[in-house]
């Protein structure tokens, strides 16, 4: 077996004896700003066994030093109480989302030694987006001390001719059922199966012919490190359990490569799965004299030189409206050239700041005050998000959603990590 994506020992409770709704809980760095649906959600839940008592909400982070412990023994209780082991699985799922959509992954683990969050890494697994160092902190102090992980990363492959997940879908109903049942209301439902040795087996020859030479040549050029997982979501809690190893490493040295945290349980889906879309994320500067900005931004566009496709993208401010053109940039997105000029200005004005935008609507609400500026460019394509990250590193912050809240992925699947 390849050390791209492996079975794992996966923990699930009796769901004959547990109440799957109440289990699975969304990942904790949604709904940050409504601490009012976790407060509901723990009313929901009560006393029944659920991975909201594994978890640190990030509506909480205030909170870290009070919850983390309790956390971390409600890990050691159900470890005698409520899961049973399933040794070396992977587990084919079927997410039926809020709109009624069906988006399939595949649920295993990856191997760290092969994972680099840095800009610019070259590792098969690789970030999207920037990493915060300073959003490490709070969830290593959670894993440090945690016999259990909990996955919400979701790992995205470039597979266009579908020969990775899609393959099992046809014979489903030959795997042996490992759960099914409705989410909490609006998030759709989740199936999950255990994989057979069979498609274990093809999946990992599947895999290996995604990053063959001759596909990357044909794909992305020549003389391109491979790249088969990018971070979907998750890239932070993907982060923090690196972190995690990279403590124990040094602690342990050698004797660090047989430590169950040199890995991580993961989610892993197709990036051409017809359920999943990418929803841009727009700017709105405030604190800004538009008129300034947008002077400052044509003589940005004239001091580009690069060989990415030309760009453009709208302006909207109080008084009028019109496109910004970039003939020359450097960086492979419109969002990646405009976020670079957003960044220096607001160094360069005390009192500027950037909001990330869902939506035109609220854009061209915002953008209507007196002191502000909203730009509404075309999101980033699916086709584009490989050859982004393997051109250009890491993507700038907020460059794309996938999906909505309550489609984001379920604590369900756990895993000992000591």
């Amino acid at each position: 077996m390849s050390a791209y994506f492996l079975p794992s020992d996966i923990l699930l409770p009796d769901f004959s004896a547990v109440n799957g709704t109440l289990w699975a809980t969304v990942a904790c760095d949604q709904f940050t700003g409504k601490p009012e649906y976790w407060n509901a959600l723990d009313a929901q839940v009560g006393e029944a066994p659920s991975t909201l008592r594994l978890i640190l909400p990030e509506a909480f982070l205030n909170e870290t030093e009070a919850r983390v412990p309790v956390a971390q023994q409600n890990m050691e209780k159900y470890l005698r109480e409520v899961l049973v082991r399933h040794p070396n699985r992977m587990i084919y799922l079927e997410r039926v989302q809020s709109d009624g959509r069906l988006r399939r992954g595949l649920v295993g683990m990856i191997d760290l030694e092969h994972y680099d969050y840095t800009r610019g890494s070259k590792t098969l697994v690789r970030a999207t987006e920037e990493t915060v160092p300073e959003r490490i902190p709070p969830r290593l102090a959670v894993r440090r001390d945690a016999v259990l992980e909990l996955p919400h990363v979701m790992l995205l492959i470039d597979d266009p001719e579908k020969t990775v997940i899609e393959p099992l879908a046809a014979r489903a109903d030959t795997l042996e059922l490992a759960y099914n049942f409705p989410l909490t209301k609006g998030s759709g439902s989740v199936k999950g199966r255990f994989v057979d040795s069979v498609g274990i087996g093809r999946i990992e020859n599947a895999l290996a012919r995604l990053i063959a030479p001759d596909r990357i040549r044909a794909r992305y050029g020549e003389n391109v490190p491979p790249l088969l997982f990018a971070v979907g979501d998750g890239n932070h809690s993907l982060a923090v359990a690196k972190a995690s190893y990279e403590e124990i490493k040094a602690a342990h040295g050698d004797s660090a490569l047989y430590h169950p945290s040199r890995y991580a349980l993961v989610e892993v889906m197709n990036l051409h799965d017809d359920a999943l879309e990418f929803e841009p994320i727009y700017r709105v500067m405030m604190g800004v004299d538009s008129d300034d900005v947008l002077s400052e931004l044509e003589k940005y566009s004239f001091s580009l030189h690069g060989n990415a496709a030309p760009q453009q993208t709208r302006f909207i401010t109080a008084k009028r409206r019109g496109t910004m053109h970039f003939g020359s940039p450097s960086a492979q997105l419109t969002v990646g050239t405009l976020q670079a000029f957003i960044d220096e200005y607001i160094k360069a004005h005390p009192g500027a700041e950037v909001d990330y935008i869902h939506g035109t609507k609220t854009v061209e609400e915002l953008a209507r005050a007196e002191d502000a500026i909203g730009f509404i460019f075309s999101g980033m394509g699916k086709d584009d998000l490989f050859r982004t990250v393997i051109f250009d590193g890491a993507l700038p912050r907020k460059t794309f959603s996938m999906g909505h809240a309550e489609d984001k992925r379920f604590y369900i699947e756990c895993r000992r990590i000591k």
